[in-house]
């Protein structure tokens, strides 16, 4: 079976491993190369503390516990000059400042119900977890399963095994497809490009923020919009900063549906040296403009939870657009109305977490492959299979 994926970010690069693992033909397609947008822009969160009782907690779950065996994997398997995935077990620690600590405390109970570690540390726990953390927060959740890879080096080392297996990468732009009957309503065949005709027995939509437009290409529907997120960066220094650290603000901004600017504190160190500090949240398009009032408060929150940080130079800043779902869980399985299209999108700012599970998804809905878990929650047709039930 021949598969075109559209996209080779993180969720593209999961999805042609897992289908070129899975027996198929795979060719890969995108704009501008492997990780050439919105995973190279992110910090390569694989969280499972910000997910409260739900679908996206238990896809959160299974692919938490993926990412250790195919970190370990790809680390092992990658050919010359290819660098290492740089996946951290780091754990992470949720704080809140005063007043917050009883919703804190319920959160992580409603967590511990579906089976996420969470552990609460008093203050001495906490200096001795994070030593330069602030003095005034008395309280957090130690959440020993969260973990990071570097997002870009995470994403070429699956793409590059899945070439090693036989896929193909093209460097071209998608301008429409190309169906059974000679127009749009068929079944697709395959997917016109800048770069020629690429012929196919199922395409795959993954092409993250852009996915709305990339399914309307094909004569389909998708409700996938673009939600700008902004990273400060430090220089290098020495580690003062030990785990995956931030407060309980971020939660709310994950699940929020609102359109305006959005700021939590996120704060973490890399093996390079340097820290990054996030996060923000806003629906503005793919504009590029305006981005210093999110900075400006990024930067103020972080040195509310680190106060060294006010002494610290900061080495750059950048964004990326995350693919944001209005009812906040990705789309992942076979289209509703056009025969042979697949999307997995709309996973937001969890991508990265989540990709090799979405992949294995992505394998199950195309080739007939094992799902990993109930793929009923994520299909892209919900909508509709909701308001049957109803």
């Amino acid at each position: 079976m021949r598969v075109i994926v559209i996209g080779a970010g993180a969720i593209g690069a999961a999805s042609a491993l897992a289908l070129a693992e899975g027996g198929a033909e795979v060719v890969v397609v995108d704009r501008v190369g492997v990780a050439g947008e919105t995973s190279s822009r992110c910090e390569g969160n694989i969280l499972v503390s910000d997910k409260g009782p739900g679908a996206e907690a238990e896809l959160a779950i299974v692919a938490n516990r993926a990412w250790r065996v195919l970190a370990e994997r790809l680390d092992a398997d990658r050919g010359p000059g290819q660098p290492a995935t740089e996946f951290e077990a780091k754990g992470g620690i949720v704080v809140a400042f005063p007043g917050g600590e009883a919703a804190l405390a319920s959160f992580a109970d409603s967590q511990r119900g579906i089976g996420i570690r969470a552990s609460a540390v008093d203050a001495a726990e906490l200096r001795s977890l994070e030593p330069h953390l602030s003095p005034g927060i008395g309280r957090g959740i130690h959440y020993p399963d969260d973990a990071q890879v570097q997002p870009s080096l995470a994403t070429q080392a699956m793409l590059a095994r899945a070439v090693r297996l036989g896929a193909e990468l093209r460097i071209a732009e998608v301008t429409g497809g190309r169906f059974a009957d000679g127009g749009a309503g068929g079944r697709l065949i395959g997917i016109d490009t800048t770069d020629g005709p690429i012929e196919a027995d199922a395409v795959v939509n993954c092409a993250g923020p852009w996915a709305g437009e990339v399914a309307a290409l094909l004569g389909a529907r998708l409700d996938i919009r673009p939600r700008r997120g902004m990273i400060l960066v430090t220089v290098p220094m020495p580690q003062r900063v030990f785990h995956k650290v931030y407060d309980a603000d971020y939660v709310g901004a994950v699940g929020s549906a609102d359109a305006a600017l959005q700021t939590s504190t996120v704060v973490e160190s890399t093996p390079a040296g340097t820290v990054l500090i996030g996060s923000s949240r806003e629906r503005v398009g793919f504009s590029d403009a305006n981005a210093l009032p999110a900075l400006a408060e990024i930067a103020a929150k972080a040195t509310r939870l680190f106060p060294f940080l006010a002494d610290t130079m900061v080495l750059r800043s950048y964004h990326g657009f995350r693919p944001y779902a209005p009812d906040h869980l990705p789309a992942i399985g076979a289209d509703g109305e056009i025969e042979g299209l697949f999307h997995a999108a709309g996973h937001e700012g969890a991508g990265i977490g989540l990709a090799p599970t979405t992949g294995e998804l992505v394998a199950h809905a195309v080739l007939g492959t094992p799902a990993p878990l109930d793929p009923t929650p994520f299909l892209p047709t919900r909508a509709a299979l909701q308001e049957e039930a109803a």
